[in-house]
């Protein structure tokens, strides 16, 4: 058993590159550190710090992560183990795995999902990649402040040449508190916008609007009441199907409009048809449909956490449109019910700043990318920090409408 002693201490990880023969196993492809140094006292915890970087061995970790999740109080539905070893399946590359985990007296308490890209600039980068909003470590609230600087060094240890770039972290994430402690260099930039709304009634939501807005809103929701609209929460054997419907209805609503062309491609579907019915059965997310005089008109894929619920992705017949029913307040409407019902605190209306989002005041929220590294790697953070900060500058200035036109002029 390698134990370590509670604290940042040398030797608690795996480097990216080097291969461990000492150590624990645990489970195909996972390793646990060298070098490590017992605790003090004959009471001392045991600490075992591993990289797992084989996908079936991830896969096998189902049980211990969905136990770490559930004590993480940050954690967002983009860290259960269906959404992220779906992805893997879909996205990952093969060899590029690198999840950190660190056990207390053989107990999962802290888990880093990543993959390491390679090239002229390694970097680490969390899984779930562009199609997931929110990206985390988890840490066991109940063991964080001897947890987080353990899975710090591990994970210092492991961006031995490669800068760790986590994307979209909201500010709340136990990832802050591993850049809070992390002895390197380090950047935090500004990332997505995300819209937030509290997590209230359709009632109380209104209730929040301007009066003008809010006589709009209630004319809206009297005109879904009329046309009689009925929702169906799918249950967990017939979310396959359930899936392919809103798929469809996905690309027809946006058929004329510029779909987001990955939510076209075999990969993504196949990733949600893995994901989504596990996470149905676990309560960490909702298939909802919308029927019109007995026809199915819209579908609705919203995901899940103890403290946020978001709307993920949905899809509408274009007759709703045509007939100017306003698909937003269905939507919302269905979000909020089972938000305020579940006792969460947030109704999150996720990435992206579309002005329907805007018509019910939401909070703008802005998620953060960390960066960190080694002493040795303070060139590649440096120049991914200025990019990253070229890239909105060019963003802020192209918003600037009438600086586009004294251009093109």
């Amino acid at each position: 058993m390698t134990r370590t002693a509670p604290t940042a201490a040398p030797g608690t990880a795996v480097d990216s590159d080097t291969a461990v023969d000492s150590g624990t196993t645990v489970g195909s492809g996972t390793t646990a550190g060298p070098g490590a140094v017992p605790g003090d006292g004959p009471d001392a915890a045991v600490w075992d710090v591993g990289v797992c970087r084989d996908g079936e061995a991830f896969g096998r970790l189902a049980r211990d992560w969905t136990g770490l999740y559930r004590r993480c109080a940050t954690a967002t539905p983009f860290q259960a183990h269906p959404w992220l070893h779906s992805w893997w399946v879909s996205y990952g590359t093969p060899g590029r795995l690198r999840v950190v985990l660190v056990r207390r007296d053989g107990r999962l308490v802290a888990a880093a999902p990543l993959r390491l890209e390679r090239g002229p600039l390694p970097v680490l980068t969390p899984l779930g990649g562009a199609i997931t909003d929110f990206s985390d470590v988890l840490v066991d609230d109940a063991h964080a402040d001897e947890a987080v600087p353990v899975l710090a060094e591990a994970l210092r240890r492991l961006a031995r040449t490669a800068v760790i770039d986590l994307r979209e972290v909201r500010a709340e994430a136990a990832a802050q508190r591993v850049y809070a402690c992390w002895r390197g260099p380090r950047r935090r930039l500004p990332d997505s916008v995300c819209m937030e709304l509290p997590a209230l009634s359709i009632d109380g939501l209104v209730g929040r609007l301007p009066s003008s807005r809010a006589q709009r809103a209630r004319s809206k929701l009297r005109k879904l009441d009329r046309l009689g609209i009925e929702t169906h929460v799918v249950p967990p054997a017939e979310v396959p199907q359930a899936l392919r419907r809103l798929l469809d209805l996905h690309q027809r609503q946006w058929a004329d409009r510029g779909v987001t062309p990955e939510h076209l491609r075999p990969r993504f579907a196949e990733h949600l048809q893995r994901a989504v019915r596990p996470m149905v059965e676990s309560g960490d997310a909702m298939v909802t449909e919308f029927r019109m005089a007995g026809d199915l008109v819209a579908a609705d894929l919203t995901l899940m956490s103890p403290l946020l619920s978001g709307g993920y992705l949905y899809g509408a017949d274009p007759v709703l449109r045509a007939g100017k029913v306003d698909v937003a307040t269905l939507l919302l409407r269905n979000g909020a019910r089972e938000s305020s019902a579940g006792g969460r605190t947030t109704l999150s209306l996720l990435r992206g700043r579309e002005p329907y989002k805007s018509h019910w005041r939401p909070e703008p929220v802005v998620n953060q990318r960390l960066l960190l590294a080694r002493r040795r790697t303070v060139a590649p953070l440096l120049l991914l920090a200025g990019c990253a900060a070229g890239r909105r500058w060019a963003a802020d200035r192209l918003r600037d409408r009438a600086w586009v036109r004294r251009l093109r002029s």
